[in-house]
C-alpha cells in the first residue's frame, strides 16, 4: 500500500531524526551513521535514502536551532537603532549557539566551492538570507567596513566553534574569541 509506505517512511524519518540528534549531540559531526541507523531499528540504506550526505543529516539535525537564529535575525533587523550592536548581537547567539550544539558549526562549515560562492547547504543559506539584512545595515551605518562579506562572518564563527568545540565549556572561550575578533588586536585607548 503506498499510503502506508509513506506513513512508514515518515516514521523512519522521525526516528532516524531523533537518534541522529541525541548521536550528534554526543559524538559530534562525526557521529556514525552506521550507529544511527541500528540504534534507530533501521537499516543504513534507510538512513542514506532519507539523508543522501552528512551535511543533509546534520542540516535537518540543526533545523531548529537554524530556524531560531533565522528568527532573532530578523527581530533584531525590524528593531530601530545601532546596526553594528544588532549585527553583534545576533553573531555572538550564532557563535554561542555552535560552540554550545556539537555538529552546527559543521553543518555551517564551506564545502570548499570557493570564499564567495553560495552555499549549497540550507543552514548556511537560510542564515545568509536572514542575517544579511543586520551585516548591510551595519555597512550602511559605517560601522562594519563594505567589504564584509556575510561568507567571511561564517568562516570566522565555523573557526571560533572548532577551535573551541573540544574544551570542557567551549562557549565561553568561543565568545572570547568572538569579541577578541570583534575588538582586533590593538589595545583601547
Amino acid at each position: 500500500m503506498p499510503a502506508q509506505q509513506r506513513a512508514d517512511a515518515r516514521r523512519n524519518y522521525a526516528r532516524i531524526l531523533a537518534v541522529a540528534e541525541e548521536e550528534v549531540a554526543t559524538q559530534g559531526a562525526d557521529a556514525s551513521l552506521e550507529q544511527i541507523a541500528r540504534t534507530a531499528g533501521v537499516g543504513s540504506a534507510t538512513v542514506r535514502r532519507h539523508f543522501p550526505t552528512r551535511r543533509a543529516l546534520l542540516e535537518a539535525v540543526s533545523h531548529k536551532r537554524i530556524d531560531a537564529l533565522c528568527a532573532r535575525a530578523r527581530e533584531l533587523a525590524g528593531r530601530p537603532g545601532d546596526g553594528r550592536s544588532a549585527l553583534l548581537d545576533w553573531l555572538s547567539e550564532v557563535v554561542a549557539y555552535c560552540a554550545s550544539i556539537r555538529g552546527l558549526a559543521a553543518a555551517l562549515a564551506s564545502d570548499g566551492a570557493g570564499p564567495d560562492s553560495p552555499h549549497d547547504n540550507g543552514c548556511t543559506a537560510a542564515l545568509e538570507e536572514a542575517g544579511a539584512p543586520l551585516l548591510h545595515r551595519a555597512v550602511r551605518d559605517g560601522a562594519v567596513a563594505s567589504e564584509v562579506t556575510f561568507t567571511d562572518l561564517i568562516t570566522l564563527i565555523v573557526g571560533i566553534a572548532l577551535a573551541t568545540e573540544h574544551e570542557p565549556d567551549p562557549a565561553p572561550r568561543a565568545e572570547r574569541l568572538f569579541r577578541l575578533t570583534v575588538a582586533g588586536l590593538s589595545p583601547h585607548d
